[in-house]
């Protein structure tokens, strides 16, 4: 889907902290009541919430069973909870600069060359940035096997344009494009929440846009 390819982070900087091969529930409950909090606010769709999972299974072939995903996003909900949330997770993956907010992190599926990967989606005042959930295998130039988190940071000042798309035989399969000033294309699926998640990346984006809409308009009077 892509047309370009993404580069890849060479960081090895730990994305979220690996599940424990046991909870004990005596030392973990308050843990555990943050958790089930964290999940009750990603599952506030109520009854939507299969329709939706259904609709993410099928554009971006997640596991066979509903099982799996369900499991998937309790672990994550807890890794993020023992990590101290997703600001801290944000701040620890990507260079944060003075007076920059994040406004909203969501999972989602980033389209690759390669399939699509499941990871966060960071919306903030000055950057969109995603980060794989897993760290992901990859050879070095001379043969040597790598394990890093796949990356990708775009500066809101080199955002073109963002269009929404969707399948049209599918309509609740749904898509963001972002296209940066030097031609890479981005393709972003899978969102819980599409409408919150593209509001908010209208958010951050609508001042460089109306910059860039107007950059071209005087080029256009100019010739």
């Amino acid at each position: 889907m892509l047309k370009r390819s993404i580069q890849v982070s060479s960081s090895a900087m730990t994305y979220l902290p690996a599940e424990p091969d046991h909870i004990h529930s005596s030392a973990n409950g308050y843990k555990q009541r943050k958790v089930d909090s964290v999940l009750k606010r990603m599952n506030k769709l109520g009854k939507k919430a299969d329709n939706l999972a259904q609709g993410i299974r099928e554009h971006v072939r997640l596991g066979t069973k509903m099982s799996e995903t369900v499991k998937g996003k309790l672990s994550l909900g807890a890794r993020i909870v023992k990590v101290g949330g997703v600001d801290k997770i944000f701040n620890n993956l990507f260079s944060v600069k003075e007076g920059e907010k994040l406004l909203k992190a969501c999972q989602c599926y980033l389209s690759t060359t390669a399939g699509p990967i499941a990871g966060l989606l960071f919306i903030s005042t000055d950057k969109v940035a995603f980060c794989s959930e897993t760290s992901l295998k990859f050879y070095s130039s001379n043969g040597e096997l790598l394990r890093l988190h796949y990356k990708v940071l775009i500066p809101v000042e080199k955002i073109k344009r963002v269009n929404q798309s969707e399948n049209m035989k599918k309509p609740s399969q749904k898509y963001m494009e972002i296209t940066t000033l030097d031609g890479f294309d981005f393709w972003f699926m899978g969102f819980l929440n599409y409408q919150k998640a593209f509001k908010y990346l209208h958010q951050a984006t609508s001042h460089q846009l109306s910059s860039v809409e107007m950059m071209y308009k005087c080029r256009s009077l100019a010739s």
